[in-house]
């Protein structure tokens, strides 16, 4: 994995740890689109990614199945987990810094951003993520241990 990438993958988990913090939000929020537009991850493995990231322990079943289905990229789980604990400290300590209006604001302006990016941007980047699924989904047969190195 390359030092671009992993500061990529950083970058994803400080993000989203910060808006976790902040208003509540991170995984299919922050961390799925900004895996399909950063690192064009296809949906599947960008949610299979953020499952492990998230819900490890409480949805150890959900990350079994993406992980046996070859969509679960083990190190950006690590990488990013390591960004988002540190984001949701600081963002939480900014959150309760700030006024209920204010962080209301902040909250309804990163769901109309996400909004307009996966509405009116998206074209460019699903070319790669399909290219990625094909990829993703003719390696399926080399498992169980799915090991596609990610670019970012």
């Amino acid at each position: 994995m390359s030092i671009q990438t992993i500061l990529i993958l950083v970058l994803v988990g400080i993000a989203a740890g910060m808006l976790g913090g902040m208003v509540g939000v991170g995984g299919g929020i922050i961390i799925v689109p900004a895996l399909v537009y950063f690192c064009a991850f296809s949906q599947k493995m960008a949610q299979g990614t953020s499952l492990g990231i998230l819900l490890l322990p409480i949805g150890i079943l959900g990350v079994l199945q993406y992980y046996k289905a070859g969509y679960v990229d083990v190190r950006s789980v690590i990488i990013i987990s390591l960004g988002f604990l540190a984001g949701s400290y600081f963002g939480s300590k900014i959150a309760l810094s700030l006024s209920q209006e204010t962080v209301k604001k902040i909250f309804a302006i990163v769901l109309l951003l996400i909004a307009f990016k996966m509405l009116f941007l998206d074209e460019k980047i699903k070319g790669t993520a399909i290219e990625n699924e094909k990829v993703n989904s003719s390696s399926i047969d080399n498992l169980p241990n799915h090991k596609q190195d990610i670019n970012c």
